[in-house]
């Protein structure tokens, strides 16, 4: 999935921001569509164990793929 989000991740960042809206448009470019950058913003903006922000990005990775199988 994260291939994907680093080619479009204009499109997807609306979607990191619905999820964790504490992160900043400049935490977003930042990330880039980078799966290791996006779970050390939310340990930073949220707090979290590295686990927990890898336990969350896998859940929000599901809901995208059901997302998309549900879409298509």
């Amino acid at each position: 999935m994260w291939d994907r989000a680093e080619g479009s991740w204009k499109e997807f960042t609306g979607k990191v921001k619905e999820q964790w809206g504490k992160l900043t448009d400049d935490d977003l470019t930042v990330i880039a569509g980078k799966r290791d950058q996006l779970a050390g913003k939310i340990q930073e903006r949220y707090g979290y164990a590295r686990d927990k922000a890898d336990e969350e990005i896998t859940a929000f990775e599901r809901r995208m793929q059901e997302e998309r199988t549900f879409k298509s």
